[in-house]
């Protein structure tokens, strides 16, 4: 009996028809790869604004338990503060209500964070603090060893004056040093006055300089050059840029915001270095002297493309486009000057 070995071949894929293939899975892939991509953007933002809800009630759970919304700090009016002392943020403030009550009971807050390295507090991480879509969620280091966490949300200090240390004049925000500010003091709506912003962490930052002004500025090129001569917090690398990255220091450029420019106004400093940088500006950190105030520009910003979610004082989350009106930007950041024609409302 003959043997026919043909009719024992199997035919099998051409070069020509697996390169199609490839091709045609390459193509789905690339159509497929935008949709996955939103969809986990679309859940970061919902995990971002959950975590600015959290923080609106803390708030409120806060001024239940105290009477009064917590200060950015608290020191001794005219008093000059060394290192960081006193300057325990709103952030370290609401931490039982977060609940985080176990941390808060191993500091004290009459002392300075950074002399409770040790405790493990300030090196900690609070997932609440920060913002699934920020790519430094890194512990900051000093000397090689973890010192402090960012964070990626800031309180609103208003619009431009964070602290007067004479006491003479009040800045217009939701949160100030020393301030004991409660739901009356909001005249302009709860609905309507920021809470608190997203911002980013490891910002760069430029502090220290001479008194710019009663009036803010009105270009971030007015502000570069407020900036010059000043004390530079920034570099190549990314523990260089030390704005926002201190979860625990209320000062306004590490646990605030300011309303000077709308959200992801970008403000390009030309450091010696030759870099460009996206900086924010503190004219004196608060507490650094008895007699001069500090003026801050502290920009919203945001890893969410061309908007920043906010939590407003009455509780709710909003999300705020990169092109809001100015004025209405900072009406939202006073508590009670905003105008009825400069309300808020929800971006589409």
């Amino acid at each position: 009996m003959g043997f026919d070995v043909t009719t024992r071949l199997r035919r099998g894929f051409t070069l020509v028809e697996l390169l199609v293939v490839i091709a045609i899975i390459g193509i789905l892939v690339a159509l497929l790869l935008p949709a996955v991509q939103a969809a986990r953007e679309a859940a970061r933002r919902m995990t971002c604004k959950n975590h600015l809800k959290q923080l609106g009630l803390a708030v409120h759970n806060y001024q239940v338990g105290y009477g009064t919304f917590p200060p950015s700090f608290c020191i001794e009016p005219g008093a000059v503060l060394t290192g960081n002392n006193g300057s325990w943020s709103i952030h370290g403030r609401i931490l039982p209500y977060l609940e985080q009550g176990s941390s808060y009971d191993r500091v004290r807050l009459d002392i300075a964070w950074d002399a409770q390295v040790a405790t493990g507090v300030p090196t900690m991480r609070v997932p609440v603090y920060l913002c699934a879509s920020e790519p430094n969620d890194t512990v900051r280091t000093k000397g090689g060893a973890p010192y402090i966490y960012p964070h990626n949300y800031g309180f609103n200090f208003g619009t431009w004056l964070a602290y007067d240390p004479t006491g003479k004049l009040k800045p217009d925000g939701a949160f100030h040093v020393n301030s004991r500010l409660g739901p009356r003091d909001f005249t302009d709506g709860m609905s309507v006055t920021l809470c608190a912003v997203e911002v980013k962490t490891f910002t760069p930052y430029v502090r220290n300089t001479a008194d710019p002004g009663m009036e803010p500025p009105g270009s971030p090129a007015a502000v570069v050059s407020l900036a010059a001569g000043g004390d530079g917090k920034l570099g190549p690398a990314t523990n260089d840029n030390t704005g926002h990255s201190e979860w625990c220091d209320g000062r306004v450029h590490h646990s605030g915001i300011t309303t000077v420019f709308t959200p992801n106004t970008l403000v390009s400093y030309v450091h010696s270095d030759g870099a460009a940088y996206d900086i924010d500006y503190n004219s004196l950190q608060e507490g650094k002297s008895a007699t001069q105030p500090s003026r801050a520009a502290v920009t919203a910003r945001s890893h969410h493309v061309g908007m920043v979610h906010a939590v407003f004082m009455d509780g709710s989350v909003r999300p705020i486009s990169d092109s809001i009106d100015i004025g209405t930007w900072r009406a939202a950041g006073t508590r009670a000057r905003g105008s009825r024609e400069s309300r808020i409302h929800e971006s589409p």
